[in-house]
């Protein structure tokens, strides 16, 4: 089932073209890892995705109804220096993933506290919901706000280079936790990553964009002559 299709895509910001031609389609159950030079237009086409940005040409399909209701899509955008120090819990902050598709509440109910409480259990950090997040390491830090876009949605999740900062064994662990995602929970991921070597040997797809485009499977892409290069 088709979710998401771009078709003739060009992308940009303030009037500035950054990416034409851009051509490609994410299914249900997908691991989409998107990649390219600095300056390539990864994060802008994401926004582009999320609707945050309009398209300079080119069409993104919805499937499945996806745009029609709330809660269904999760992004965790890059995180600042400032947002590392923020000064909240970590209940507070995944419970906020929620607050999309509350409508006119003014409060967290039982259904979205349960909600943050499933989240914060399945990535293993229900143990630090009272702690202050800016106390937490980088590797927890991310699983918090892995956490809050889990709670936003648990069918399709955006993350822009969710393990950018992490050490080795942080994001190791945060990579076992996406494919864990994808292949027990059925929710389909697309990543943008600096580490394409590495998200690789989780993802089924591949979007390389840039001077040398490539779109198809993981197995496609290893065994073409980009890869080589």
């Amino acid at each position: 089932m088709e979710l998401i299709s771009c078709k003739n895509l060009t992308i940009g910001y303030d009037g500035r073209k950054v990416l034409s031609g851009i051509d490609f389609t994410v299914c249900k159950g997908d691991y989409l890892c998107i990649f390219g030079e600095n300056g390539a237009g990864k994060t802008t086409l994401m926004k582009t995705i999320l609707g945050l940005l309009p398209p300079v040409s080119g069409t993104v399909i919805y499937g499945d109804g996806l745009m029609a209701r709330p809660g269904r899509i999760g992004y965790m955008p890059q995180q600042s220096l400032i947002q590392r120090d923020f000064p909240a819990s970590v209940s507070e902050i995944v419970l906020s993933g929620n607050l999309g598709k509350m409508s006119w509440k003014p409060f967290y109910g039982p259904g979205e506290r349960k909600r943050a409480e499933a989240a914060m259990s399945k990535l293993g950090i229900l143990s630090l919901k009272k702690r202050s997040y800016r106390e937490l390491s980088g590797g927890q830090q991310q699983r918090v706000l892995l956490a809050r876009a889990l709670c936003a949605a648990e069918e399709l999740l955006l993350l822009d280079e969710p393990v950018s900062g992490l050490d080795p064994a942080a994001t190791d662990e945060l990579y076992r936790t996406l494919l864990s995602l994808n292949r027990d929970s059925d929710i389909t991921i697309i990543m943008i990553t600096h580490d394409p070597e590495a998200a690789l040997r989780n993802a089924s797809h591949v979007l390389r964009i840039g001077d040398a485009a490539f779109f198809g499977t993981t197995a496609a892409y290893t065994a073409s002559q980009l890869y080589r290069r």
